[in-house]
């Protein structure tokens, strides 16, 4: 029988949830191999911990299995060696062989680090059994940025008793008061084949800087220098194809440094940057009248930039029990007041030579503090002449989880006009609340001043929330962007406009033993209309039902009422030959939808999704059909495509909207991996080809051969023909000083 588990709330803060501690003991590693075996002799006098508890899916409860761990550190590195012990090791989940690739799917185990113990800042290491590293810098107390990349070893083993792991993360990694003895630390190892997870200290399920124990007793820790140089070379050769088509070929060098200012605060420097080796972008079309946004995929900008957040505009973007499904993704990253991806881009998405890059940030007392600033050169195809640009960012640490800050920004990089903007933002959280529940709040507000415009330049904006992973959860966005607001570094897809995000839920764990791990329902709505009439623009409402298992399968059903006001025509369909344009005349436009999804586990060979949505849509009606498919016969190959179908009839016309993904990786072995990706669509008529042949020899060096291929039927003939194709030649070298 299916019956709800009850609450543990009496569980004491000072108890399981915290105040747990260990010293650290400083041993010689001069006889330690990062081999993952766990057989040298220092581990037996390493500091061990081994009493853990379930975190999911009934906190506080005996695990399935034993996990032990041991640390112990030397001057310039700390070691954390891990036994995940397990009666059939023949059910461990060890299908991810790339480094660096993500592990949602595997066995894992990982550490939390917080050199500052601040409890809000922190770096995550995670390990698979097949010695895979992913590591992660925490944002905002409980965001994790996987982008950022840090130098360090390790090896994991599979043997009859389980796995076993060993780490060395090297302090000129990171970032911490070499004053400050005590560490904030925490461990977690994940089950796939039963969805558990393992913790050392948790709270309402989660692990993060504001829940971890203390490791004491690291004195005398070096960073050396504190200097990184990485020197790239990089040979390329580009081809546009037509009648103004051109070769071009280049052998260009690169050099990036990072220096520790101090041992919190970091210096970068990057000279004639090059980013041929980075991931494409997912193709999308829009079918909506505002811009879509992108995500930022660049290393150099992506380094410490946790520290440049604002507002938390944008957070909250997973879009499952914990996000908003009424709000549109795009919306939310609504009045960025910087976005990394303005910079060294053009309009159309075509990359600008960065000619100098310099960044400084990190800790300085109770200070977060950043700084950038970009030299970029011209865009002769849209004539904006060369731009220094610059970002600054300061936030106050204050209360236990809570911070105060203000952000500056000058200049714009895709027009020759001045612009400046000034803001400043408190954000609220707590997460020792009774019962373990969290709140998190915020409150910003930010002004531009752009040459020949004058008054309605700022935005502001406020929120309250309750992240809680069991049981209520639910949270409120108020946001106001004034017509003339313009932060040209930042994200802005809507001006002119006020909109409210309300969402709320509950999510139900079941009784152990039943097939159904946890059942979520909740309300989403979101509101958003003219800030000077206030007429309504747009309006989303949905009821939401979710259910999983305990392999990791999942359902989920929706119901989506939208009320869309147009005050001018919508183009919502654009013809690649300009011919069958569909237009939507002015009007007030009211439609229900209906969804329905199933998804299987990842650890699961063959694994993939179904994806069905129905109903009317602007006087007509929508049929919203996706298949994903993923197989993975054996760790060393990953075969995947993902198709799309978006039917729309309507008074003006009808047209199907296709896009289709074709994704190959081959893992050679754990160093050396060759992956590609097709991507079409039937709106641009176009085919994008990206191989990447990637060369990892050791942490802090890298291979990249990449082959970027571009081909369009305008005719709508079936009969491609190519219009550009680039080929890069990338290697990096990590010097540690």
């Amino acid at each position: 029988m299916i019956g709800p588990v009850q609450a543990q709330d009496d569980i004491p803060l000072g108890g399981i949830t915290g105040g747990k501690s260990f010293s650290v003991p400083s041993l010689s590693d001069s006889e330690i191999r990062i081999d993952g075996q766990l057989d040298d002799d220092v581990w037996a006098r390493a500091a061990v911990v081994n009493d853990f508890h379930q975190m999911a899916p009934f906190e506080y409860a005996s695990p399935s299995q034993r996990t032990e761990v041991r640390v112990f550190y030397s001057s310039d590195a700390i070691y954390i060696g891990a036994r995940m012990f397990e009666e059939d090791p023949s059910l461990i989940t060890a299908n991810v062989l790339l480094q660096g690739q993500g592990l949602p799917n595997d066995d894992s185990f990982n550490i939390l680090l917080d050199p500052y113990l601040d409890r809000r800042s922190g770096f995550l290491f995670e390990i698979n059994a097949n010695g895979v590293r992913v590591e992660g810098i925490y944002q905002n107390v409980s965001g994790v940025d996987r982008n950022w990349e840090g130098i360090w070893q390790a090896g994991s083993n599979i043997d009859e008793e389980g796995w076993t792991t060993e780490m060395r993360i090297p302090f000129q990694t990171l970032s911490f008061d070499p004053g400050n003895t005590e560490w904030g630390i925490n461990f977690r190892r994940t089950i796939r084949r039963n969805s558990e997870e393992i913790g050392w200290v948790s709270r309402n399920r989660l692990l993060n800087p504001s829940i971890a124990g203390t490791a004491t007793g690291l004195e005398d820790l070096r960073q050396g220098l504190g200097l990184d140089v990485v020197p790239y070379l990089v040979m390329r050769k580009e081809r546009v194809f037509g009648p103004a088509g051109y070769d071009d070929q280049a052998l260009e060098p690169q050099i990036d440094m990072f220096y520790k200012i101090t041992p919190q605060l970091n210096a970068a420097l990057t000279i004639n940057t090059d980013f041929s080796a980075t991931e494409v972008d997912t193709r999308e079309v829009n079918l909506t009248r505002f811009n879509l946004f992108f995500p930022e995929q660049r290393d150099f900008f992506i380094r410490d930039a946790d520290i440049f957040q604002f507002g938390r505009i944008g957070v909250g973007a997973n879009f499952n029990e914990e996000g908003n499904d009424a709000m549109p993704r795009s919306t939310l990253q609504n009045g960025r007041p910087f976005f990394s991806r303005r910079i060294g881009l053009s309009p159309g998405g075509q990359p600008l030579d960065i000619n100098v890059g310099a960044k400084v940030s990190g800790r300085a007392g109770d200070w977060d503090v950043g700084t950038l600033v970009v030299s970029q050169d011209e865009d002769a195809l849209t004539g904006v002449d060369a731009q220094t640009v610059f970002v600054g960012r300061a936030a106050l640490n204050v209360l236990n989880e809570s911070l105060l800050g203000v952000i500056a920004t000058s200049g714009d990089p895709r027009s020759n006009i001045d612009n400046s903007l000034i803001g400043a933002d408190f954000r609220y959280r707590n997460s020792r609340l009774p019962g373990n529940k969290v709140v998190e709040g915020e409150v910003w507000y930010q002004q531009t001043e752009t040459d020949g415009i004058s008054g309605n330049n700022s935005s502001w904006g406020l929120g309250i929330s309750s992240p809680n992973t069991n049981g209520w959860r639910g949270g409120y966005r108020y946001k106001r962007i004034e017509d003339n607001f313009n932060p040209a570094m930042g994200f802005v897809n809507q001006t002119g406009i006020e909109d409210h995000a309300l969402d709320f839920g509950f999510r139900q764990f079941m009784q152990p033993g039943n097939y159904v791990r946890s059942v979520y329902a909740g309300f989403d709505s979101y509101r958003n209309s003219d800030l000077d009439s206030g007429q309504l623009i747009s309006q989303v409402s949905d009821v939401r039902v979710n259910a999983n298992n305990n392999i990791g399968d999942s359902i989920s059903a929706s119901i989506v009422r939208t009320r869309e006001v147009l005050s001018r025509p919508f183009t919502i369909y654009r013809a690649s030959n300009g011919i069958g344009n569909v237009v939507i005349p002015t009007g007030d436009y009211e439609f229900t939808k209906g969804s329905a999804r199933i998804s299987f586990a990842g650890r699961r060979r063959l694994s993939g999704s179904i994806n069905v949505t129905w109903g009317d849509y602007f006087g007509g009606n929508n049929l919203q059909r996706s298949v994903g498919i993923r197989w993975q016969p054996s760790n060393r190959y990953n075969l995947g495509m993902n198709v799309s179908e978006n039917e729309i009839h309507l008074p003006q016309g009808n047209f199907t909207v296709r896009l289709t993904s074709f994704n190959t990786l081959i893992n050679f072995t754990p160093e050396l991996s060759w992956s590609n990706r097709i991507q079409y669509d039937n709106v641009s008529e176009g085919i994008g080809i990206n191989s990447r042949l990637r060369w990892i020899p050791t942490a802090g060096q890298e291979g990249f051969l990449v082959l970027n291929w571009g081909m369009v039927d305008l005719d709508k003939d079936n009969d491609f023909a190519s219009i550009n194709g680039d080929l890069s030649l990338k290697f990096n070298y990590t010097f540690r000083f």
